[in-house]
């Protein structure tokens, strides 16, 4: 029997995925981590991008959307604490691609009184959740 690590992946409205899993792949904000049965505790922060988790036994990879949040890591489990936590099945890529277009949009006219950072933010989901999008259908 191969080694798991217990996963946790839940946003402030719903619990996305628990279960176990032979290893986990999540956007850091120094880069990808890859999270492995007895890993060494850790807590730190993670960016808009993809979580991947490999489900022994299963061909393909659970793939979740996340929008920023917190990763916990202790050797026996693995807990991702979202801001925004999206099934990659569930990913709208007609409401991504609007949502990047609008930011954009945003951005680019000097004249409004917007708040650049949030606007900047926004953008940077939108993005993560077509390169999700495009993750999941390269799967496929």
């Amino acid at each position: 029997m191969a080694h798991t690590i217990h996963v946790d992946v839940v946003s402030a409205e719903e619990q996305i995925f628990s279960g176990e899993a032979e290893f986990v792949v999540l956007p850091g904000e120094s880069g990808e981590l890859g999270i492995y049965p007895r890993h060494t505790p850790l807590i730190t922060r993670i960016k808009p991008g993809t979580v991947r988790i490999r489900i022994p036994g299963q061909a393909n990879d659970e793939l979740v959307f996340v929008a920023g949040g917190l990763l916990e890591v202790q050797p026996d489990k693995v807990t991702v604490l979202a801001d925004t936590a999206i099934r990659g099945a569930d990913l709208d890529e007609a409401k991504a691609i609007e949502a990047k277009k609008l930011a954009e949009e945003v951005l680019a006219n000097q004249e409004s009184k917007i708040d650049y950072a949030a606007a900047q933010a926004e953008l940077v989901i939108a993005v993560a959740q077509l390169a999700a999008i495009h993750r999941l259908r390269q799967k496929h």
